[in-house]
C-alpha cells in the first residue's frame, strides 16, 4: 500500500521540471530581443561595413537563430519525453520531429547544436582574426575539437546502446533429455 503512494508520489513529482520549460520559453524571448538588437545593428551598419563584417553579422544571426531552435528542441522533446505528452491533434501545423525524439535522440540533437554553433563561433573568430590572440584561438580549437570528439562518441555509444537493445535473442535448444 505505501508503495502504491510513493509510486504515485514520484510520478508526479515530474511535473516540477515544468516550470524549467517555462523558463526556457522567456529565456527564448529574451534571446529574440538579442536578435533583434543585432538585426537592428546589422541593418543599421551594412551599406558602410566591410565583407568582414557583413559576414560577422550574418553568422551572429545564424548562431542566435541555432541557440533558439536549440532551446525549442530541448523544451519540447524534454516536455513530452520527461513530463507529459502533447497532443499534437489539436495542433494544426504540429512539426514532424516533435514526439518523435526519444532521450538519446535529444542529447545527440543537443550535442550536434552544440557543436554547431562552436563552429559558428570558431568561423567568427578566424573572421576577426586580426582582434584575437593566439591563445584565445587555440582555446576556441581546443573546445570545438572536444564537443566533437564528445558527439561522435556519444553517438558511438548510442549506437552500441541500440545495438545491444535490438540483437536478437540468442536461439534456446531444447534439451537433449527431453521427450518430443
Amino acid at each position: 500500500m505505501i508503495d502504491r503512494y510513493l509510486e504515485k508520489f514520484l510520478f508526479a513529482s515530474r511535473w516540477l521540471l515544468a516550470p524549467f520549460y517555462v523558463a526556457l520559453v522567456i529565456s527564448l524571448a529574451g534571446l529574440l530581443l538579442k536578435a533583434l538588437q543585432e538585426l537592428w545593428h546589422f541593418t543599421a551598419t551594412a551599406i558602410t561595413a566591410s565583407e568582414t563584417d557583413v559576414i560577422l553579422g550574418v553568422l551572429a544571426l545564424v548562431d542566435l537563430t541555432l541557440t533558439g531552435s536549440l532551446i525549442v528542441i530541448v523544451v519540447f522533446s524534454g516536455y513530452e519525453n520527461f513530463v507529459s505528452k502533447i497532443d499534437e491533434s489539436t495542433h494544426r501545423d504540429w512539426p514532424e520531429w516533435m514526439g518523435k525524439i526519444d532521450f538519446s535522440g535529444l542529447k545527440l540533437k543537443l550535442l550536434s547544436s552544440i557543436v554547431a554553433i562552436s563552429a559558428i563561433q570558431l568561423l567568427r573568430s578566424f573572421m576577426d582574426i586580426h582582434n584575437k590572440s593566439d591563445r584565445d584561438l587555440m582555446w576556441l580549437v581546443i573546445i570545438h575539437v572536444v564537443f566533437v570528439i564528445s558527439g561522435i562518441l556519444m553517438a558511438w555509444t548510442d549506437k552500441i546502446s541500440g545495438a545491444s537493445h535490438c540483437a536478437p535473442a540468442p536461439a534456446q535448444t531444447a534439451p537433449a533429455n527431453e521427450a518430443h
